[in-house]
C-alpha cells in the first residue's frame, strides 16, 4: 500500500465509535483485509469513469447506451428533417396568403417596406377603406386562390370596421391652444358579405365618418378561411386554414402621415369532411415512427437517469471512504466530477423530444397546431443531439485534445462574453440616443440591437455608413449658430495659406489702428 502513504492523516492512532469499531484507522494498522477494500474501492473507481469501449474490454460489457445513441442520431435527424419539409410548407403557405391579402386589400399596392405604405389626405383615407370593402365583397369575383368566407352556424362572419379617438378634442395649432380628453373611445360598424355599396364616402350606406383632429387609428377586422393543398402531393393530410386579417390605419402620431399595415393571425384546424387516395397509409407509417422515436428517447433517459444515479451514490461513497480511511474531506470539485454533464445533455435532449415528438403527432392527427412550440422543442432536441456527438469523439487522443482545449478556455469564453456583452449594451443605449434622431437604424433599441450586429459581423458597413454621410448629421439643427465677431472679422480674409501675403518681415504694430 505505499501508494496511498501520503493520504494518511496526520493526528490521532485511531479513533473508535462508541459500539467499538474503528472509524479512522492509520495504513499502518489497517489489516490485509482492508487494505483489500481499499483496492476493490480504487478499482471501481476506475472501472466508472473508463470509456464504453473500456468497459467493454474490462468485464464484456455491451454499449448499450452508445448504441442507443447512435441510433438516436439517426431516427432523431430523420424526424426531424420530415418535420421541416411540412413546417416550410406551412411557413410558405402561410406568407405567400399574406403577400396576396396584400396585394387585395391594400389599394396600389407595391411590394415594398411596410412602413413606407401611408396615406396623407382625408380623400385618400375614404379612398383606401372603401376600396378594403369592396375587394372584400366581391372576393369570390377577384381571388385566383381557394379563398372563402368564414361561416359561423350557417351566417357570414362579417368584417368590422372600428375607430379610435379621443373622447372630447379641441385642436387648434395656429394658436398654440389644445384642449383634449385623454380617454379613447371605439366605435364599431359590420359589413356582411355580399351586400354591395355605392357611396364611396360611406356617410349613406354605412353611416362612418372620421373626425381627423381626434382620430387614433382605424381597424379593420376580417376573417377568411383556405386549404393548403400542398400537402396533398407528399400524401399527407391537408390542412384548413382561418385567417384573421387586421389592416390599420396609424394616426397616433397625428403627424399628417396615416401609415397602414396589414397583419395576418393564423390558425390552422381539422377539415371537417375530406378525401384523399392513398394519404392514410403514409401518415400511419409516420405515427409509427414518431412513436419509435419516443420509445428510444424514453429507453435512453431510463439509462442515462440510472447512470447519473449511480454516479451520485458512488460520489457519496467516495466521501465516506476518504474520511473513514484517510482522515479527509472531498472538495466540491471532486465530487461534482463524478457528474455526468454529457448524461445530463442527453436526458435534456431526450425530455424534449419525447415532448416534440407528443406534439408532433397531435400536428399530425390534426388534434394540435402548435407549429412554432414543436419547431423549437425538436430543433433544440436535435441541437443536443449532435452535441452529444462530441463526446464520443473523445474517446480518439487526437479529438480528445480539442476537446481538453474547449474545456479549459470554456471559463475565459464565458467571462469575455460577459465584458463584450455590457460594452455592446453601452454602444446600443449610445447610438440609440444619439444617432436615433438622424438615422434609420438608431430608431428605436430592437434596430440598434441588430444594426450593431451587423456591423459587427461586418455585412452592413457601407449601407449604414453611407447613409450617416448623406444625412450630414450637425447641418440638420435648425438653430441658427452665433458666429462672434471676431471669427466673423476673420473669415473675411480669402488669402489661402500658401498665396505668399503672410510672408512679411515685420509685424505691423497695432498704434496705427488706435484711434485718438
Amino acid at each position: 500500500m505505499d501508494d496511498v502513504e501520503p493520504l494518511v492523516p496526520q493526528g490521532p492512532a485511531e479513533e473508535r465509535s462508541p459500539n467499538g469499531h474503528c472509524t479512522r484507522c492509520p495504513i499502518s494498522s489497517q489489516s490485509p483485509g482492508d487494505s483489500k477494500v481499499v483496492e476493490d474501492f480504487r478499482r471501481r473507481l476506475k472501472y466508472f469513469f473508463m470509456n464504453p469501449c473500456e468497459k467493454y474490454r474490462a468485464r464484456g460489457r455491451k454499449p448499450w447506451k452508445l448504441m442507443l445513441q447512435i441510433l438516436k442520431i439517426a431516427i432523431i435527424t430523420f424526424q426531424l428533417v420530415s418535420f421541416g419539409l411540412s413546417n416550410e410548407m406551412m411557413v410558405t403557405f402561410k406568407e405567400e396568403n399574406l403577400i396576396v391579402f396584400k396585394h387585395l386589400f391594400l389599394k396600389e399596392y407595391k411590394d415594398q417596406r411596410v412602413d413606407r405604405y401611408a396615406v396623407y389626405t382625408k380623400t385618400d383615407v375614404y379612398d383606401h377603406i372603401y376600396y378594403i370593402i369592396d375587394r372584400f365583397i366581391n372576393l369570390q369575383n377577384l381571388t385566383v386562390g381557394n379563398h372563402a368566407y368564414e361561416k359561423i352556424e350557417g351566417e357570414y362572419t362579417p368584417l368590422t370596421l372600428c375607430q379610435e379617438f379621443f373622447r372630447k378634442g379641441s385642436i387648434s395649432p395656429g394658436n398654440d391652444t389644445f384642449d383634449i380628453d385623454p380617454h379613447v373611445d371605439k366605435e364599431c360598424i359590420s359589413v356582411y358579405p355580399l351586400e354591395p355599396l355605392e357611396d364611396k364616402t360611406l356617410s349613406r350606406d354605412i353611416n362612418f365618418s372620421l373626425d381627423f383632429k381626434r382620430l387614433l387609428s382605424v381597424n379593420i377586422y376580417l376573417t377568411l378561411k383556405a386549404i393548403n393543398l400542398q400537402t396533398v402531393r407528399h400524401h399527407e393530410l391537408p390542412d384548413c386554414y382561418a385567417f384573421s386579417i387586421i389592416i390599420m390605419f396609424d394616426n397616433r402620431a397625428h403627424s399628417g402621415r396615416i401609415k397602414i399595415n396589414l397583419e395576418n393571425n393564423v390558425g390552422i384546424n381539422e377539415c371537417k369532411d375530406w378525401n384523399v387516395a392513398s394519404t392514410s397509409g403514409k401518415n400511419n407509417h409516420l405515427l409509427l415512427f414518431d412513436s419509435l422515436v419516443i420509445l428510444a428517447c424514453f429507453t435512453s433517459l431510463i439509462l442515462c437517469t440510472r447512470s447519473v444515479c449511480k454516479g451520485s451514490q458512488l460520489q457519496f461513497h467516495y466521501t465516506a471512504f476518504f474520511h473513514t480511511y484517510f482522515g479527509k474531506t472531498v472538495s466540491w470539485s471532486e465530487r461534482m466530477e463524478f457528474v455526468n454533464g454529457w448524461y445530463i445533455l442527453i436526458i435534456i435532449s431526450d425530455t424534449l423530444t419525447i415532448a416534440g415528438s407528443a406534439l408532433k403527432i397531435g400536428i399530425q392527427t390534426k388534434d394540435l397546431t402548435n407549429y412554432d412550440v414543436c419547431s423549437i422543442l425538436l430543433g433544440t432536441s436535435t441541437m443536443l443531439v449532435w452535441v452529444g456527438v462530441i463526446r464520443y469523439l473523445g474517446f480518439f487522443k487526437k479529438y480528445n485534445i480539442l476537446i481538453l482545449a474547449l474545456r479549459a478556455a470554456f471559463p475565459n469564453v464565458i467571462r469575455f462574453s460577459c465584458c463584450a456583452g455590457l460594452i455592446y449594451l453601452g454602444y446600443c443605449f449610445c447610438g440609440w440616443i444619439v444617432l436615433g434622431p438622424y438615422h434609420e437604424k438608431f430608431r428605436t433599441l430592437d434596430k440598434v440591437t441588430e444594426c450593431l450586429f451587423s456591423l459587427i459581423n461586418g455585412d452592413d458597413l457601407y449601407s449604414t455608413f453611407q447613409k450617416m454621410r448623406e444625412k450630414r448629421y450637425m447641418q440638420h439643427q435648425k438653430d441658427r449658430v452665433l458666429v462672434s465677431q471676431l471669427k466673423a472679422f476673420v473669415a473675411e480674409c480669402r488669402d489661402q495659406p500658401d498665396s505668399g501675403k503672410y510672408k512679411i518681415d515685420k509685424e505691423t504694430t497695432c498704434c496705427c489702428y488706435c484711434f485718438g
